[in-house]
């Protein structure tokens, strides 16, 4: 696991996304309040975020229809940071798509990103609940390094196919990466490639194609975590339980337990 603090202690803000529906899990509840591993999806992704050093606030980003679940997952949630401190969770309501959402967390920041408060904004899926500290870490030390980060894996399993669908063509030139999330960039100049997006119509595919936009902010990619998937599929939540039953063991890193700096905390 990393260790070390990541630079000024407190000033990157963790924003998780929990205002989509995820239909295609099958279950009349946003999938983000699914049971998993003795708690809520969502649970576990702000557990990491409030367990990584440098994370000063947490924004969550909610429908208004969710309140009740989004009451019970802050209550059943430890949100405690190796210190033993809480870590504060601000809860917006998002949009109609996941851009909006990501520009009114942006905006309940903007006082803050403005004087400095908050450097570095991290943005993460609340469908992916297998995030570690770990991960979190590496890209907010990128984000710091050279502006934007998001984590990858190689796509080598993938191939192109004719527009009807029904011919395989050569495989696309170039390294081909499964972007995940969370991905963080220098907050001011993130707002601002959200605000210009906004005005100008545009709609990215995710975080990083918004920034990249304006050509101003290098974005570098960092390892991902195979583990880190995204739960989309009722199986994807079978996966889920039994990569944290592996980490149910005290000595594994990424246990609730371990030190975000290294090792086990005491007590």
């Amino acid at each position: 696991m990393a260790g070390g603090r990541t630079g000024n202690p407190g000033r990157a803000a963790g924003v998780v996304l929990a205002s989509g529906a995820g239909s295609r899990v099958g279950s009349a509840t946003n999938k983000v309040y699914l049971p998993l591993g003795g708690r809520h999806v969502l649970s576990w992704s702000l557990d990491a975020f409030a367990r990584t050093p440098g994370i000063g606030v947490l924004v969550l980003v909610t429908r208004p229809r969710d309140a009740d679940l989004v009451d019970e997952v802050l209550r059943d949630t430890p949100l405690r940071d190796g210190d033993g401190t809480g870590v504060p969770v601000e809860v917006v309501h998002g949009g109609d798509s996941r851009q909006a959402s990501e520009l009114c967390a942006l905006r309940h920041l903007a006082g803050r990103i403005a004087s400095g408060a908050v450097d570095t904004v991290l943005l993460h899926d609340g469908a992916r609940p297998l995030v570690t500290v770990d991960t979190i870490t590496t890209v907010l030390r990128a984000a710091r390094e050279d502006g934007g980060a998001v984590p990858g894996l190689p796509a080598d399993d993938l191939v192109a196919v004719s527009p009807d669908g029904g011919t395989v063509l050569d495989r696309p030139t170039g390294n081909l990466v499964r972007m995940q999330t969370p991905q963080g960039f220098t907050a001011a100049p993130l707002l601002d490639a959200y605000e210009r997006a906004e005005r100008d119509g545009f709609v990215g595919t995710d975080t990083a194609s918004c920034v990249e936009r304006l050509g101003t902010t290098s974005v570098r990619r960092v390892p991902g975590d195979p583990r880190n998937i995204k739960i989309t599929y009722r199986h994807d939540l079978v996966v889920a339980e039994r990569v944290l039953t592996a980490r149910s063991d005290p000595s594994d890193p990424d246990h609730p337990g371990a030190d975000p700096v290294g090792g086990l905390r005491a007590g």
